[in-house]
């Protein structure tokens, strides 16, 4: 499962890219969530998936929504329209599990041991690394970068916002929620800041078609059984090999180049990811 995860989350940041040429950011993730929203609300309801019984559990599942696709989702798509490659927006969303890694012991209570944390600082070190050869090429813009840090805040936030706060709700009903609360507070954005005006090529619909079965509807929801399942800190290594594989897939599809520091950087990532998940519990 973590495997197929990590496969299908790297798509995301490729279907982005391949997408934003024909919809602006917002206007694309609204569609998508919108069709989300109603294919799990007929889901949810043929399958007879129980609904919150009151307002304050209902708030918190579309709050942790809101972090984890509104922020989190609406900050790459933008970084990406704005001129940052999928691999860099991957690679800075990427630094994530040392923030959850940080917070996880005062959030909670969870024991992150030395090992992990050195997996983490390793992690880290490897995403470093290869963001310093891609940013010493001058690629992107300050604005797009900061909406990159802007989604690494939302997924952060949202993944002990999530592990706290909503860690038995049903994924049926409550990705409805989440995903319709999204489309909601998405709105606004398109209508004021966009022009809505979508070209509906063969790429685009292909773009979109994936993004919401196969990313919204698939990798979300391995997400919340990872986050359910396991501490914090170990289902946030899980991103650091985002990346290296966003990276991959980029270099022939867009031509985002890979150096030899970019690659001993990916490497390094991939043994702090280890080091994070092969840890001996304390």
């Amino acid at each position: 499962m973590p495997g197929v995860f990590v496969l299908l989350w790297s798509t995301g940041f490729i279907g982005a890219k391949f997408g934003l040429p024909y919809a602006e950011p917002m206007t694309f993730l609204v569609l998508r969530f919108a069709i989300v929203t109603v294919l799990l609300c007929i889901f949810a309801g043929l399958s007879g998936a129980p609904w919150p019984r009151d307002w304050k559990t209902a708030g918190h599942i579309a709050l942790a929504g809101l972090l984890l696709q509104a922020v989190y989702l609406g900050g790459v798509f933008a970084s990406i329209y704005h001129g940052v490659p999928a691999g860099i927006s991957a690679l800075i969303v990427g630094i994530q599990p040392l923030l959850v890694a940080a917070a996880a012991g005062p959030v909670l209570g969870e024991t992150v041991t030395k090992r992990q944390w050195l997996g983490l600082v390793l992690g880290l070190g490897g995403v470093i690394l290869v963001v310093w050869t891609k940013l010493d090429i001058g690629i992107g813009t300050l604005w797009g970068y900061a909406l990159s840090v802007i989604a690494l805040v939302g997924i952060t936030v949202g993944t002990l916002y999530q592990k706290r706060y909503c860690p038995g709700i049903d994924l049926r009903s409550g990705t409805a929620i989440q995903f319709a609360a999204t489309t909601v507070v998405l709105v606004p954005f398109a209508l004021l800041f966009e022009t809505r005006q979508v070209q509906w090529t063969g790429e685009f619909l292909f773009a979109l078609g994936w993004l919401c079965i196969v990313l919204s509807l698939g990798a979300i929801t391995l997400l919340f059984i990872l986050i359910r399942r396991g501490a914090a800190a170990k289902v946030s290594s899980l991103f650091f090999l985002v990346p290296p594989c966003t990276a991959l897939v980029a270099w022939p599809l867009f031509g985002e180049q890979l150096s030899l520091l970019a690659l001993a950087g990916m490497a390094a990532t991939m043994a702090g990811v280890a080091l994070v998940n092969i840890a001996p519990k304390a």
